[in-house]
């Protein structure tokens, strides 16, 4: 979770006593609008779930790292752009009186009947809830009720998980998962991962992961406008032979425009954060590309990419330098890196994609790697539980290059094991050396 420098927020939520973090609109815990902080409700039920593993791993991986992954657990905040969950006992009297999917009018008689039953579908054995048609969406609750069109399921009356929560995309040798963590009500992180061809035929691919700044208008829709134009713009350059790293550079600023432009939506501002000043939404890039020999890396904000080399022996390196409170103690030497990233200013970061961003300074740098190996694009949802470079490497998985998918959801959910008090997004690139033989000249990251 990246935030831009403001007002210590409240020490624990009104809602549920859960400590809350410097710069967090809604609690993590229950999603309660921490900036409006009317009365604590009198009900919050919730329900704590996990789905099926089975139906989470596409590939069915197990192991070390492995993760199920949690519905909502809490009710819906004041404020959210969902309405509250309904009860139970709602979405009964909501569909009591409507005839189940076949059934026919009961036969006209003399005297007047009772209403039948409504049957409890989690025990039924015989109708629509046993053979639910095609294409049905069953409650990750229950596993039984119909979920209705606005996201809610018709028997428990559950919200179900919004799409966001957990995201994930392989594309080749390139992978990404994107999950909402176990402390913060929605997922303000998002990715893109894409594949393009140079103007001499050889292969190029991308990653772009983006931090939505929680203290932010509309932190969600700032990092996959941010991540979408980004990898845009990289597709449609690096075809046209621009070089890699100017590609990056240019991907960047408009990333930044595509922000920018959110600001001016202040309906949709009001809608979605009633009764709250508006601010413009912003959030962190980073992306890597790589493109023959060539590896590219691109920053704003405190996002990171690594090196991990397959050869475990080898160095492994951090790629890139955070725009942040606590970057800013260690370089002018008032800190160490570790007294600095202990500091509660330690995310405060000074450089974001938004239109009330400073001055946009895109970071690029460029590598050309002499060993094969895998580039790391994370969040600081990942990162804090693997900081350093060393801590990042031995926590990859050792066939990650090979089954980056797998790796990157174990990446994930070592976040998760360590708490996942944050948004975890990562992108895992493998690069690969063609043997050139000795004395290529190549510079290592």
């Amino acid at each position: 979770m990246s935030q831009k420098p403001q007002e210590t927020a409240l020490s624990k939520c009104p809602g549920c006593e859960e400590p809350a973090e410097s710069g967090d609109r809604f609690c993590g815990a229950c999603g309660y609008d921490l900036s409006a902080v009317p009365a604590p409700p009198r009900d919050r039920p919730t329900v704590a779930l996990t789905v099926p593993a089975a139906e989470n791993r596409p590939d069915g991986a197990g192991g070390s790292g492995d993760f199920e992954l949690a519905a909502p657990a809490t009710a819906d905040a004041p404020g959210s752009d969902r309405p509250p969950t309904r009860s139970p006992a709602q979405a009964q009297e909501a569909t009591a009186h409507a005839p189940a999917a076949g059934a026919s009018a009961p036969a006209a008689t003399g005297a007047p009947s009772a209403a039948p039953p409504v049957p409890d579908p989690r025990t039924r054995t015989d109708g629509p809830f046993a053979t639910p048609p095609a294409g049905t969406k069953l409650c990750v609750a229950c596993r039984a009720g119909r979920v209705d069109t606005d996201g809610y399921c018709e028997n428990c009356g559950h919200a179900q998980p919004r799409e966001r929560d957990h995201m994930e995309q392989e594309l080749g040798s390139v992978a990404a998962v994107s999950d909402r963590g176990l402390r913060h009500h929605r997922n303000e992180d998002s990715f893109a991962v894409s594949t393009t061809a140079l103007p001499d035929g050889s292969p190029a691919v991308v990653a772009i992961v983006c931090d939505g700044v929680s203290s932010a208008s509309r932190p969600d829709e700032a990092s996959a406008a941010a991540a979408n134009a980004a990898n845009e713009a990289l597709l449609e350059s690096l075809p046209r032979g621009t070089h890699p790293q100017q590609a990056m550079h240019d991907a960047i600023v408009a990333a930044s425009k595509s922000v920018d432009s959110l600001a001016g939506e202040t309906g949709r501002a009001t809608e979605h954060d009633p009764g709250r000043h508006q601010n413009a939404p912003a959030c962190t890039l980073v992306g890597a590309i790589t493109a023959g020999d060539l590896l590219v890396v691109g920053w704003v904000g405190d996002s990171r990419a690594y090196w991990v080399p397959d050869d475990r022996s080898a160095p492994p390196a951090r790629l890139t330098e955070d725009d942040s409170w606590a970057a800013q103690m260690v370089a002018a030497g008032l800190m160490s890196e570790a007294q600095a990233y202990a500091d509660d200013r330690a995310h405060a970061i000074t450089g974001w994609l938004g239109a009330d961003a400073y001055e946009l300074e895109p970071h690029t740098a460029s590598f050309k790697p002499d060993r094969p190996g895998l580039v790391v694009v994370c969040t600081d949802g990942l990162w804090n539980y693997a900081e350093s470079a060393a801590e990042m490497a031995a926590v990859v998985p050792a066939d990650a290059r090979s089954r980056p998918l797998h790796a990157a959801r174990a990446l994930v959910g070592h976040a998760l094991d360590g708490g996942g008090h944050d948004n975890v997004t990562v992108a895992l690139v493998p690069f690969a050396v063609t043997p050139q033989g000795a004395g290529s000249g190549c510079d290592t990251p």
